[in-house]
């Protein structure tokens, strides 16, 4: 396509995707109370440092008049980025689609049904860690120096983790469409190994906003083992695919071979 329809099926694409943002951000919204509780939890457990008036929550706090307000805002578009994200990822799917051909779309079906859950399953990773995380995070105040964390500042790291580890565990996903489509041949992949272990390592240590060896390991670690297994299925389908092409080794040099009824 030229590039201003490229551009034209972006906005469409962007705006269903902030449409659908809508009915999630509404039921943050409503449940703001349930749902901040639920994200300062591995926080709350946490001793306060001995800093004066922390309140109930550990050495969280909110600064500001405005604070309060901004928070809940920041809450509630977070849950509808959350909730609408089998949308989202359908969209970023979709835009890719008008390059491939009518057979190859299907696999749209097979990356939905994929990438939500391991969407999903990366985002409930990280939220499990985030104890871990942030005990080694605050770990670091000298012990006579108390620490008042604000939530608004600890709410944005947690956005960007989970997001990181949610869209990382999305890179397996991509990889055996890839493949799918004849893009990207498993002995490729296989030649590449040493080169994807650093890459992957890498992208772990820059993509987490923390800086820390133990959230980038616990992120490259899982995304090295999900990297494999797309490729043993990349390998599964390349073997397949070789089996059900014609044998042409018979075929003279000066005899036309078959052609495949698919292109």
């Amino acid at each position: 396509m030229p590039l201003m329809d490229h551009l034209r099926e972006l906005r469409g694409r962007v705006i269903k995707s902030l449409v659908a943002l809508v009915p999630g951000t509404i039921v943050g919204w409503v449940f703001y109370d349930r749902i901040a509780r639920f994200l300062a939890d591995p926080v709350c457990t946490l001793p306060s440092h001995g800093a004066p008036g922390t309140g109930k929550c550990g050495p969280l706090v909110i600064n500001g008049l405005l604070g309060p307000f901004n928070l809940q805002i920041k809450v509630a578009v977070v849950t509808g980025l959350v909730i609408a994200a089998p949308v989202w990822l359908y969209q970023l799917w979709a835009f890719v689609t008008p390059g491939l051909h009518r057979h190859e779309k299907r696999w749209g079906v097979a990356f939905l049904a994929s990438a939500v859950p391991l969407f999903f399953a990366g985002a409930g990773l990280c939220y499990l860690l985030l104890p871990k995380i942030t005990k080694i995070l605050l770990g670091f105040t000298p012990s006579d120096v108390g620490n008042l964390v604000d939530f608004n500042s600890y709410l944005s790291l947690v956005i960007r983790l989970i997001l990181v580890f949610g869209l990382a565990f999305e890179i397996p996903v991509f990889i055996v469409l890839l493949n799918a489509v004849g893009v990207l041949p498993a002995h490729r992949l296989r030649s590449w190994w040493r080169q994807i272990i650093f890459a992957t390592f890498l992208f772990a240590a820059v993509a987490t906003p923390t800086g820390d060896p133990v959230t980038m390991t616990v992120l490259a670690v899982p995304l090295v083992v999900l990297i494999f297994g797309a490729y043993l299925i990349a390998r599964a389908h390349d073997r397949r695919k070789a089996a059900g092409s014609p044998d042409l080794s018979s075929v003279p040099d000066d005899e036309a071979s078959p052609l495949d009824d698919a292109t």
